[in-house]
């Protein structure tokens, strides 16, 4: 990342979050004409997840998406640069006390891939004493300063994807580290299963189920809301589950996605449709993106 990017972003997280809402909103607008291959992948994802809307407005449920994720970004200098009270006005946390109630035991926070989990990230790390795995960018800059925004108030222990998740579940474990876990996306097919997303066999890691099974851990959905303008974001983790998990780990894997699907409906553009959700296909299904 440039050092004229990144003094942009110092420069825009000193304006009210208003303002750099509608920079982001801009910006993002730019960037779905601009970076054609993720557009694709947006269009493509929104036409097997949502195949009976209307085609213009899946059109501009894609664009808003583009809205959505810019923004995130941009304020992410708030997450990186900001006071600490700033932050914490500004990120508001509903459900601690359902973390709380369960100290001593394991626990996985059970983490969509919503454009705001960043702010949850660091949000958190201001209460708890977290775990997460963390996937290695391109840009050692990048990766350095997501580091830091995501550790900087707190007691935080990031784990580097390639350390593997038995790092990270034997903090969880022996240092009664919450898990902050994103386990959603298409890591290929290695180890996943096919479970429905929105009717489409989805590659699917079944770590929540797992992990759950091995170490007697709760799992508490969180998912982070961006809301409207200048108001911010809103963490909600909710209770912990009950039945779960079961012996049967692809059932587990299905509601585990039926869950995100039922968040996606609240907020549809807030999902992370520029990625390859279904790049692994079952064996002898031609790609949905042409690899």
């Amino acid at each position: 990342m440039s050092r004229l990017l990144l003094g942009l972003m110092w420069l825009i997280h000193l304006l009210p979050l208003g303002a750099q809402a509608a920079i982001g909103n801009a910006i993002g607008r730019a960037m779905f004409w601009l970076v054609r291959s993720r557009r694709r992948v947006t269009r493509i994802n929104l036409a097997k997840c949502f195949p009976r809307m209307d085609p213009a407005a899946r059109e501009r449920l894609a664009r808003a998406h583009f809205r959505a994720f810019a923004r995130s970004f941009v304020e992410r200098g708030i997450l990186w640069w900001a006071p600490r009270a700033r932050v914490e006005r500004l990120i508001r946390v509903q459900g601690l006390e359902h973390v709380r109630a369960l100290a001593g035991t394991p626990v996985i926070l059970f983490v969509p891939h919503f454009v705001g989990l960043d702010a949850a990230a660091t949000r958190l790390g201001c209460e708890l004493d977290m775990v997460g795995i963390y996937q290695r960018q391109k840009d050692p800059v990048l990766l350095r300063i997501l580091l830091h925004g995501r550790g900087r108030f707190g007691n935080v222990r990031q784990v580097s994807r390639n350390e593997g998740a038995r790092v990270a579940i034997r903090a969880m474990v022996r240092e009664h580290r919450p898990f902050f876990y994103l386990p959603d996306l298409d890591h290929g097919p290695r180890d996943a299963v096919f479970v429905p997303f929105f009717g489409v066999p989805a590659a699917t890691v079944p770590g929540l189920s797992r992990i759950a099974a091995m170490t007697g851990a709760r799992v508490l959905p969180c998912v982070t809301r961006m809301l409207p303008g200048g108001a911010g974001y809103e963490v909600k983790i909710e209770p912990p589950w009950e039945h779960f998990p079961t012996a049967d780990v692809e059932a587990d894997t299905r509601r585990m996605n039926a869950y995100i699907e039922k968040a996606i409906e609240t907020m549809p553009e807030q999902y992370l449709w520029s990625h390859r959700r279904f790049k692994t296909r079952p064996p002898g299904e031609a790609s949905f993106y042409n690899d």
